[in-house]
């Protein structure tokens, strides 16, 4: 029982959590299909749910987040899972367009706001000392990468053996399986302690928002959501469309979580080492360039797999990043409601990013009007991150 309070089952349970949270959502392009021609659905209706998923997880952040700081991660992350296996299975059995965005837009959505990487890292960034906080952060990260990964596959077989709808309601069990895991990411304490300066929650929303470099990141954060969000929704659609078979999707999803594994662990020792600000810049750019590149080039297996590499090493490696920066620039005692207002910018792009997605190819018949959008903000995001002013602010230099 003491190991479970040490800061390695801290690292390892929140990982588990959100690579089961991240990994279902990972994988909804893989659902498409099947359901839509199942329930006669059209792209956009399905696209219209994941996108009201995103927005709905991004609004909901900044609150799971003031809940987590004020009564502590734990509570918050078990809550997040019961939920999310709630969503999942009345997700499966939804009859209408309407049914599908109430529960896996909805439900999910909030879901999400309790069990992915905002109250993850925010809990592990009061758990862990600061000068292991890097490592605490890039090691959930590539923990749940693991998670990411291995649902693929999971999702697939399911899909494949049992059909797509035993395969939501047998990932909803995972997920109710694994609220217990919670219990080690206790900082219940940390959340009940007055911060040093006596700054109030409202004080340092206050603070956060006439700072201008949070609204820097807010906006840059936009563009992770949008590209991410997009990417996975219909990456396997668009093979399909372009004559590749089912299984080249499938692997390309495979591939961008299993380098995700390695790229936000890297990106979470990098933000030790390196000003985060730059990497952040640097990320945007890599992933825009090698958009570009996808779609102007012959598309083949082979570039479709040296495509999900390179997305997936600068996959969620923006998370342990930014959050970083947060917590760098204002400290830890609010870094879940800070981080959880960052967000809502990652997930407006989210929301846009797979909506359109779906708008844009019901219209036209193809995604190049949404691959363009996509590289064209990855570099006005570069190019937002680079002035951000990533000093402490004066009241922690002070203190």
């Amino acid at each position: 029982m003491r190991w479970l309070k040490s800061p390695l089952a801290a690292v390892l349970c929140g990982g588990i959590i959100m690579g089961l949270a991240l990994g279902m959502r990972h994988v909804q392009g893989l659902f498409m299909l099947p359901m839509t021609t199942e329930r006669g659905w059209t792209r956009e209706e399905f696209a219209m749910a994941i996108a009201l998923q995103n927005l709905i997880w991004g609004l909901a952040q900044p609150v799971t987040g003031m809940i987590a700081d004020r009564f502590g991660s734990r509570r918050v992350l078990f809550a997040g899972c019961s939920l999310y296996a709630l969503g999942l299975y009345l997700m499966a059995h939804a009859a209408g367009s309407m049914e599908l965005a109430l529960t896996g837009g909805v439900m999910i959505g909030m879901a999400l706001s309790g069990t992915a990487f905002g109250t993850v890292y925010g809990a592990l960034s009061r758990v862990v000392s600061p000068e292991r906080r890097s490592w605490a952060l890039g090691m959930a990260g590539a923990v749940g990468g693991v998670g990411q990964f291995a649902m693929v596959p999971v999702a697939q077989g399911l899909i494949g053996n049992l059909g797509w709808l035993a395969a939501l309601v047998i990932i909803a069990v995972l997920l109710a399986a694994a609220a217990p895991l919670a219990l080690p990411l206790d900082d219940s304490s940390a959340a009940r302690a007055p911060a040093a300066s006596g700054q109030s929650m409202r004080a340092a929303i206050g603070e956060a928002l006439s700072h201008k470099g949070f609204w820097l990141l807010n906006a840059g954060f936009f563009a992770c959501g949008f590209q991410l969000a997009f990417i996975a929704g219909h990456l396997p659609a668009y093979l399909i469309d372009k004559g590749l078979p089912a299984s080249t999707g499938v692997a390309a999803l495979a591939i961008v979580a299993l380098a995700n594994v390695a790229g936000t662990y890297l990106c979470g020792q990098l933000g030790g080492q390196y000003r985060r600000k730059h990497l952040l810049a640097g990320l945007y750019v890599v992933r825009s360039m090698a958009m570009l590149l996808f779609v102007v080039m012959p598309l083949t297996a082979a570039s479709v797999y040296a495509f999900a590499f390179v997305m997936g090493l600068t996959w969620l490696g923006t998370v342990p990043l930014t959050n970083g920066l947060v917590s760098q620039v204002f400290g830890v005692k609010y870094i879940s409601t800070l981080f959880g207002f960052v967000f809502v910018g990652h997930q407006l792009g989210g929301f846009l990013g797979v909506w359109m997605g779906g708008v844009v190819f019901d219209a036209t018949h193809s995604y190049d009007m949404v691959w363009t959008a996509s590289v064209l903000i990855g570099l006005a995001a570069a190019a937002l991150h680079w002035p951000i002013d990533d000093r402490a602010v004066s009241r922690l230099q002070v203190a």
